[in-house]
């Protein structure tokens, strides 16, 4: 008898379906991400070039520039370490009232960021609860940059607490505690047993913050004053342009905030890749 050769069947996904996901995630990508992006591009190509570059590198633009991403970077780096021991906090110890804290913490993201913008300023103005004791100082919080980094921290910190809390409490104890046991102090565990773990996620946090913070505008724009050249941001000059009929200019400026914040999540992407590559070449 003949004998034919059995064909090898493919192995099965463990999940059905790949091919209608597939297609819902294009398609959810391609209307609502892609197409918005692409006409975005083709608005802001309708200026020549030296009236985009006259519209995005102003020196109102500058300044808003300066104090969006100058501004994110510096809220991103304090919830970095804000972030880091809030997780910390949560994912080791255990004492009262900490499920009321895990709860705050996510009350930036639940909140509408106009009402987080007043309440802001009616904490640090200059009669405010806080703000009738720093003006005395010489620390003026509401209507100043100062008040613009505030709110990017607040409406940043919960993107690095729930990013890290999780990795945090994954990680074993036993690995801290031989390392004590070989005589590594606590810096020495943390800087050679602990952050080479929790870097990936340390960044990932950061880059979440800061894109959050780039693009905040309801709890800003009433704490900021919003005035140009000093307390302005790049949305909020975007808004102006608009209710301006300048479509052009703001379409200009969106993207150079787009291509900003791609950027800058790009970087982040690219160095955690080559950390895990070179983890796993470890």
């Amino acid at each position: 008898m003949e004998h034919r050769p059995r064909r090898t069947l493919r192995p099965r996904a463990a999940l059905p379906g790949f091919g209608l996901t597939l297609g819902i995630t294009l398609t959810y990508v391609t209307l609502l991400v892609l197409i918005p992006l692409a006409a975005l591009v083709w608005k802001a190509s309708s200026l020549s070039w030296a009236d985009f570059w006259t519209a995005v590198s102003s020196p109102r633009a500058l300044a808003a520039y300066k104090l969006s991403f100058g501004g994110a970077a510096v809220a991103a780096f304090v919830n970095l370490v804000l972030g880091f021991v809030f997780a910390w906090t949560l994912a080791r110890y255990r004492f009262p009232g900490r499920a009321f804290i895990d709860a705050l913490v996510d009350l930036p993201l639940a909140l509408p960021t106009a009402v987080a913008g007043i309440t802001l300023t009616t904490l640090y103005a200059p009669q405010g609860l806080f703000g009738r004791w720093l003006e005395p100082m010489g620390i003026k919080v509401a209507f100043a940059p100062l008040g613009v980094i505030a709110a990017m921290i607040f409406v940043g910190i919960p993107f690095v607490v729930r990013t890290v809390e999780p990795l945090l409490r994954s990680l074993d104890p036993q690995t801290e505690e031989a390392a004590a046991v070989l005589g590594a102090g606590r810096w020495r565990t943390f800087r050679t047993v602990l952050l080479p773990a929790l870097w990936p996620a340390l960044l990932t946090g950061f880059a979440l913050a800061f894109a959050r913070a780039v693009g905040e505008y309801g709890s800003v724009v009433f704490i900021s004053g919003n005035m140009p050249f000093s307390t302005e941001i790049v949305p909020l000059l975007i808004v102006t342009q608009l209710e301006q009929y300048q479509y052009a200019e703001a379409t200009a400026l969106a993207l150079v905030m787009l291509v900003g914040s791609f950027a800058t999540l790009l970087a982040v992407n690219l160095v955690q890749m080559r950390m895990r590559g070179e983890a796993s070449r470890g």
